[in-house]
């Protein structure tokens, strides 16, 4: 059993945590240090919470909600959709929205995106995106 993760160690659901704290953290615009100051712990530390490396407590998770001014949930949505997906499986591999977050122009992309509000505009900006990748697999198919 040397090969075994660590049971106390972090899991997917903690780099899913990590992964939408970095995400929120980002559309506001506020840096690592910010978010540390506020939460008393240093920049290195928020660092290891958003990849997931170190787990965050359930009362630091409260006050991080408060600070990012979401719910606890915000920090869970999801999780239960991705947790038998690719890439959320417990060993060294990125989910995907850990690599669109850590773009610039994914951060850029979810912030313009976050402030549309009318639901019907947001439906056809995703329909929009998901042609455009379909047209780019099938011309790379066709390559």
């Amino acid at each position: 059993m040397a090969n075994s993760p660590n049971p106390r160690g972090p899991n997917a659901v903690d780099r899913h945590v990590g992964s939408r704290i970095r995400l929120r953290r980002q559309l506001l615009n506020m840096s690592q240090e910010k978010l540390g100051e506020e939460l008393g712990v240093t920049f290195q530390q928020v660092q290891k919470y958003e990849r997931g490396t170190n787990r965050v407590g359930a009362g630091r998770l409260w006050v991080m909600g408060r600070v990012l001014d979401v719910p606890v949930s915000f920090f869970y949505e999801g999780v239960s959709e991705t947790m038998g997906q690719p890439g959320f499986a417990d060993n060294d591999q990125t989910p995907i929205v850990d690599d669109f977050i850590q773009s610039a122009d994914g951060v850029a992309l979810a912030q313009a995106f976050a402030r549309i509000k009318d639901s019907k505009v947001r439906r056809r900006i995703l329909e929009l995106v998901r042609t455009l990748a379909a047209e780019e697999a099938e011309a790379a198919a066709q390559e």
